[in-house]
């Protein structure tokens, strides 16, 4: 089994990775540590310009930190007719627009929402990219298609997945079984990649 670190500190984020990991490998499974295992003090800074340049940077400074070959992700959600937002700062997007705390995904909703109340076109994308450091380094990027719906729909998930409609599936993210979303959604599309490139 191969120890990797998760450039994260957010341990529902770690189980749920290492869980889709560890399927996808099968007998070849992974053990991940976080930040705070590495003994990484802070938190580390989201600088760049794009979803791969924040990945890449997060698992450098993992690997730097701990020698340990190391991952990170970074992902949001991009509304085609907002020309791209919320994008990178999709987890500040309410607090960016004057509204909210940082991370608070109801504020982020809300927001979201007001700025699309009279645009018709729904379509948007959630975008994940996996940055790894170690023997080499290497970005994976996973997509997902869907619609920002007008008021949300279903329970469970987290940050925009009430919004999120697939039409494919005819349902939200927050409605799908964890299975399903896993399988379609745009961290389990990199995961995949991910896990192609750890058996190679």
């Amino acid at each position: 089994m191969k120890t990797l670190v998760f450039a994260s500190r957010n341990r529902g984020k770690m189980v749920e990775v290492e869980h889709i990991l560890n399927s996808l490998l099968g007998q070849d499974g992974v053990k991940l540590l976080n930040l705070d295992d590495i003994g990484y003090i802070g938190e580390i800074e989201e600088t760049g310009q794009t979803f791969e340049e924040n990945a890449l940077a997060k698992a450098k400074m993992a690997y730097l930190k701990s020698g340990i070959p190391s991952f990170a992700d970074d992902s949001g959600l991009e509304v085609d007719a907002l020309r791209g937002e919320p994008g990178i700062y999709s987890a500040r997007y309410a607090f960016l627009n004057g509204k909210g705390k940082e991370g608070d995904s109801q504020a982020n909703m809300d927001c979201l929402l007001k700025k699309m109340e009279t645009i018709e076109n729904r379509s948007a994308v959630f975008i994940c990219c996996i940055g790894y450091v170690g023997e080499e380094q290497y970005i994976v990027r996973g997509e997902c298609r869907g619609e920002i719906l007008r008021y949300p729909r279903g329970d469970s998930g987290f940050g925009y997945d009430p919004l999120f409609y697939v039409p494919s599936c005819g349902k939200t993210f927050s409605q799908l079984p964890r299975d399903v979303k896993n399988a379609i959604s745009h961290r389990g599309n990199a995961l995949q990649l991910f896990a192609r490139r750890l058996k190679q």
